[in-house]
Parts: structure tokens; sequence; C-alpha cells
């Protein structure tokens, strides 16, 4: 009777493993690219030479560029859900609104926002990646709402409670608009405390 020797399953171990280190290295790679050269710069060429692998094997992991570069800003979504989720592991009280406005404005304030943002423009010209981009917009924002609902707290059976944290996370999209051209910091925090204060009064 045949089977796989331990041997072969001790090599098949390392080989899976080194495949998914060149996976997550190639998507870190795109997001980076994305964010600081847009669309037009970010080719498939220029993440692998980034990520240290070669086209090929970036072609392997992700056939077409718009495969990449989906995954790549799906794949930063997810491990910025989990780290937020990680900031508060036992939920939330009323009193941390104020932290937890500021940690979902922080997601709306870095790379993967730049990123995103540039992949958004892009779908608005290329009718290739138009959908999947809508698709993954769609899944991310859906994720984002349940997170903010159970951080805050939220009742959304309560009539107005489902627009106030929608509201406040289109108010964070805007806030991250703002940063790309300026350092909005100091603007930034009277509006997180403002929003705090607000929530406080609407989810009560």
């Amino acid at each position: 009777m045949g089977g796989v020797s331990t041997a072969d399953r001790a090599e098949r171990v390392p080989k899976q493993d080194r495949s998914r280190a060149t996976r997550q290295r190639l998507l870190e790679a795109a997001v980076a690219c994305l964010a600081e050269r847009g669309w037009a710069g970010s080719t498939v060429s220029v993440v692998a030479e980034r990520a240290g692998v070669s086209r090929g094997a970036a072609q392997h992991h992700f056939p077409t560029r718009e495969d990449l570069f989906t995954a790549a800003v799906e794949y930063v979504a997810e491990e910025r859900s989990t780290a937020l989720r990680a900031l508060f592991p036992d939920g939330t009280a009323a009193g941390d609104r104020r932290a937890v406005v500021a940690a979902l404005v922080d997601l709306y304030t870095g790379p993967l926002f730049r990123a995103a943002l540039h992949l958004w423009v892009a779908a608005s010209d290329e009718e290739q990646l138009r959908p999947r981009v809508t698709e993954l917009e769609s899944r991310v924002g859906r994720e984002t709402h349940r997170i903010a609902v159970d951080l805050l707290g939220a009742d959304e059976s309560r009539l107005g409670v489902r627009e106030t944290v929608q509201g406040l996370l289109d108010m964070a999209r805007g806030l991250g608009l703002a940063n790309l051209l300026t350092d909005d910091t100091a603007r930034r925090e009277r509006v997180v405390a403002q929003w705090a204060v607000l929530l406080d009064e609407a989810l009560r």
C-alpha cells in the first residue's frame, strides 16, 4: 500500500512555508509600491524586485496584475482589522469611545488607505479592475462597520444608530483624505474628541 514517506512530508512543509512567505512578501511589497508610486508606477516586475523574488515566482502566485493588487489591499485590510480588534481584546466600555474613534480614524491615515485610494482611482478608469475593487471595498467596508459596532457597543436595532456608526466611518475616510496632502494631526485630534462626545450622546 503506497503512501507519502516521512521524508516527503518533511520536505513539503518547509516548501509550503516558503511559498506562504513569498506570497506575503509580494503582498506587502505591492501595497508599499501602490502607496508610493500609484497604479501607473506599480507593475508586477517592480513589486517582484522589491519583494526579492523573480517575476516568474510572482506570476505563479498572482497570474495578473489585478490579482496581485486586489489581493494585496485585501490582505493588509485583514491585518489591520485583526490589529484593531487586538487593541481592545475585551471589547470596550462607553468611557473608551474616544480611543475607539481614534483607532478607527487611524485606519484611514496610513499606507493601506493610500494604497487603497490609488486602487480606487485606477478602478474608475480600468474596466477589468472596477468590479473586483468594488466587491473588495464592499467586503472591507462591511467588516470595518462590524468591528466599529462591536467596539462602540452600538445597538443597531435602535433608530439612527446604524447611520451614526456609518457617519463615523465616512468622517474617518474624509480625515484620511485630508491627511494625504498635509499633516492634519491637530485638527484630526479635535474632530476625534468631538465625535466621541457625539457618539456618547447618540449611543447612550
